[in-house]
């Protein structure tokens, strides 16, 4: 405990005392201030010598949490002293890091009654740099490791710890950007307070109107939008069960195809698919016209409005259905299935109160995922549309429409967000408290269940019709990068291939030439990136919300689930208005890319996580603690390869997401940090169809590649077996 305190208090001097407390003038990653007189330079001085040297003396009174510290360093864990003076100096110095940053910016006073209260100041600061960032964590990590020593969590350093930072984490980068849309919902057009505004607002005829329940012809986009979002949970969560009932438990040969198949939309930019659906069932579609030649069905614009976007969302995240239940399905003990046959329950019997049952868990998940997902959505809607209105593409014309109406693009997000939680209590209460467990650690030789031939008829009768329209859907977009203008002028070219991704021979060597290198190798770096952090973060609030009980964790969940719950359009809007100003300045960085995709994507690592822990029965957990293993050990040598599907899930989605995200991501992109879905989205503004698909079957190709390395590298879980898997998983604690 004392070294772990003494490496951390280090840190904390390191970043008070040498380190630029201010961003530098370059960004946050220039390293200019090495050879500008820091720490002692006013432009890239640290917190300490800023305050002896120069105007911020405020800063000065960081080091008094600091140096308290280091008069508990000689004493016992258990000595009431060292946990109360841990917890109050980790709690100053943290809260006094932010609330200084937060009062004086680059104008001076942030809050006007501070104006009053004191006068007008000349004092500015610039954005946090690398020494508040150490000194913050420094605190951070004094307030849990104090907390543990108290006696929290049976005084689990690690566990405290990982809430500690989630909890600030998911503070700092969800709730307080979402905080700061949300407010400007009680904002007039001028930014005065206006709580009648925000009721009219509420309550508009756009938002809750009925007429299309009494003979009219359109309802409120809340209705739409919930409408939609319930139809598709439950479409996406049925193919993706039928697509993991048949992977797992059936004797298809071609189970590899299927799941690349499967995979397929979610590794599509999301405007592409509308794309490919308008051109196969539009008017003037291929499937439209050839029903018109056969059987003299007249096309019609069907695909337009509630149908259109229901069958390309429903395409589209049955993949993150399939993620989550494959694990979930491949966890039903095979031994629990013999004993009910051995019981005399025939298979229907055992399918319904044995294996059903368990995946639960999984089937919630899934199905809150795709009702979120769908709120959230704002490609497809936006291609697909028509006269059908959501809550998504609303807030997006609310913010860069002509009304330029951030007040109702913010009411619109809460309207959100009562939906996620509506969706989230739910499932709850769907679920109950009952125990999913199947995985213990006993050894299970069982075999599973063999389905009613009837079922194993259905399933195939669901998946492979599935399966070849998106083999034909892909084909036509992958078959539009190599014709001038699909569907007018189809003869064949490399020209859109050669202008996108071009490399010539210059005077120093090969030169890529093509358009998009630059925001393509952009796009591969940050989800190469993001991805790792993303599935960390999500697979370890998974363990904590699972394995742990603490206050306030059904709060700490839904927290979780906040960003995943709100538009992409909102997330970027709100981003820009938190980081674009101090204390926290990272707008127009690749920082802030980074961010956003981690804790927009990190609610999949977590249900996927959930689901698949629910599984596995704590007495794994329980015996490696026996056994002299920390926490921390537990969770990297028993936990983690017992979840194995939730962490390809997370990586897979994250990196993904990160590689088509198409609503935040425009505006965050700068000329320097370009995107590919930003670029491709300008394509197609400009009319170089053929450039945009030629672009977006490239990123195909390389994410395929990149999940089947994935799938590689993390491997299966193999839980059917007869060696004793709790003897296996704990091999090596000893050591």
């Amino acid at each position: 405990m004392n070294r772990s305190l003494q490496l951390w208090l280090a840190f904390g001097w390191i970043g008070f005392a040498l380190l630029p407390w201010y961003v530098a003038d370059r960004g946050f990653w220039s390293f200019g201030w090495l050879g500008s007189g820091a720490p002692f330079s006013s432009d890239a001085g640290s917190a300490l010598f800023l305050g002896l040297l120069h105007e911020p003396t405020w800063l000065l009174f960081l080091a008094v949490p600091l140096l308290a510290p280091l008069a508990v360093l000689g004493r016992e864990r258990s000595d009431p002293v060292f946990a109360r003076t841990l917890i109050l100096s980790g709690a100053v110095g943290f809260a006094y890091v932010f609330l200084q940053g937060f009062t004086i910016g680059i104008d001076g006073w942030e809050f006007p009654g501070l104006e009053a209260l004191f006068g007008p100041t000349d004092l500015r600061q610039a954005g946090m740099g690398y020494g508040a960032i150490l000194a913050a964590a420094t605190f951070l990590f004094l307030l849990t490791t104090g907390i543990a020593a108290k006696g929290a969590i049976n005084g689990d350093r690690f566990v405290v710890g990982s809430i500690g930072l989630i909890v600030a984490a998911v503070a700092i980068f969800i709730f307080f950007p979402v905080f700061r849309i949300l407010i400007s919902a009680l904002q007039d057009n001028d930014g005065a307070f206006a709580v009648r505004v925000f009721f009219e607002k509420l309550f508009d005829r756009r938002i809750w109107g009925v007429g299309c329940l009494g003979g009219g012809v359109r309802c409120g986009v809340a209705w739409n939008s919930f409408l939609l979002a319930v139809l598709t949970g439950l479409s996406s969560t049925i193919l993706g069960l039928v697509f993991a009932v048949i992977a797992t438990r059936t004797r298809f040969r071609a189970k590899r195809l299927l799941r690349v198949l499967t995979m397929l939309p979610i590794i599509t930019p999301p405007f592409v698919i509308g794309l490919a659906i308008i051109l196969l069932f539009g008017r003037a579609g291929l499937v439209s016209q050839f029903l018109w030649d056969v059987i003299g069905l007249r096309p019609t614009r069907w695909i337009f409005g509630l149908p259109g976007i229901w069958f390309a969302q429903t395409l589209a995240f049955t993949p993150i259905a399939f993620l989550v239940l494959i694990g979930v399905v491949e966890g039903v003990s095979p031994s629990m299935e013999e004993a009910a046959q051995t019981l005399r329950a025939g298979r229907w019997r055992t399918l319904s109160s044995i294996s059903f049952p368990l995946i639960r868990p999984g089937l919630a998940n899934a199905f809150l995922l795709g009702f979120i997902e769908s709120l959230a959505d704002f490609g497809n809607p936006l291609v697909l549309g028509g006269n059908y209105d959501v809550m998504s593409t609303e807030i997006f014309f609310a913010i860069v429409g002509a009304q330029n109406d951030q007040g109702r693009a913010a009411v619109l997000a809460i309207v959100l967000l009562f939906f996620t939680l509506s969706a989230f209590l739910a499932q709850r209460l769907w679920l109950g408290r009952k125990s999913y467990t199947t995985v213990t650690g006993k050894g299970d030789s069982g075999r599973p269940l063999r389905l009613p031939p009837a079922l194993t008829a259905g399933l195939y009768g669901v998946a492979l019709p599935w399966a070849a329209l998106t083999v034909v859907i892909y084909v036509i977009i992958m078959f539009g990068g190599f014709v001038e203008l699909l569907g007018r002028n189809n003869s064949l070219t490399l020209r859109h291939f050669i202008d996108t991704f071009g490399i010539t021979r210059g005077q120093f060597g090969l030169v890529f030439s093509g358009l998009a290198w630059n925001s393509f190798f952009t796009t591969i770096w940050i989800a190469a990136v993001s991805a790792p952090l993303t599935a960390g973060i999500g697979l370890l609030t998974a363990y904590i919300l699972v394995r742990q009980r603490f206050f306030g964790k059904g709060v700490f969940e839904f927290g979780t689930m906040l960003s995943f719950a709100i538009p992409g359009t909102v997330i970027g809007v709100s981003y820009v208005l938190a980081f674009n100003v101090p204390p926290i300045e990272l707008t127009g960085t690749g920082v802030i890319l980074i961010i956003s995709f981690v804790f927009r994507n990190m609610p999949v690592g977590v249900r996927a996580g959930m689901a698949s822990m629910s599984q596995i029965d704590k007495s794994l957990d329980e015996a490696s603690l026996t056994l002299g293993a920390n926490s921390f050990t537990t969770v990297r040598k028993v936990i983690l390869p017992l979840l194995r599907p939730a962490i390809f899930a997370a990586l897979v989605f994250s990196f993904v997401r990160a590689m088509t995200a198409l609503s935040a991501v425009i505006f965050l992109v700068s000329a320097k940090y370009d995107m590919a879905t930003s670029f491709i989205i300008g394509r197609v503004e400009n009319g170089d169809f053929g450039q945009a698909i030629a672009y977006s079957a490239v990123l195909i190709l390389v994410m395929m590649v990149v999940i089947l390395l994935l799938q590689v590298a993390v491997g299966r879980r193999q839980i059917h077996r007869r060696e004793d898997v709790q003897g296996n998983a704990l091999e090596g604690l000893a050591g």
